[in-house]
């Protein structure tokens, strides 16, 4: 059984060509800010099970820090060495605040 949840933050915590991780139910959310867009994925690299909040996010292209495989933050697709997608999550700027709405982990990417 599918369970989602929406969790909400503050705007100004994601500053312009940043990204910070959130934990929300069983998985760790990655939250980037590109030209004033929002994006939302898993934030475990499907390569090598790395953090990918300590990569490095370069315009819309977040790259892992182990091994160098990349992701597009718009859709999740991986790039080599990856080659499975991240899980993107859907996301809505309501005035001064983000909502995500995230599936368990149970549920899949």
């Amino acid at each position: 059984m599918s369970t989602e949840t929406t969790f909400a933050i503050p705007l100004a915590e994601i500053p312009e060509g940043s990204m910070r991780s959130y934990p929300v139910d069983g998985r760790e959310i990655l939250v980037c800010r590109v030209k004033d867009r929002i994006h939302a994925l898993d934030n475990i690299c499907t390569h090598a099970f790395a953090r990918l909040d300590q990569g490095r996010l370069r315009g819309t292209r977040l790259t892992c820090p182990l091994h160098g495989a990349s992701f597009d933050i718009r859709d999740g697709r991986a790039h080599p060495p990856a080659t499975q997608a991240l899980a993107v999550f859907p996301t809505r700027i309501a005035g001064n605040t983000v909502e995500i709405t995230v599936r368990s982990a149970e549920a899949g990417p």
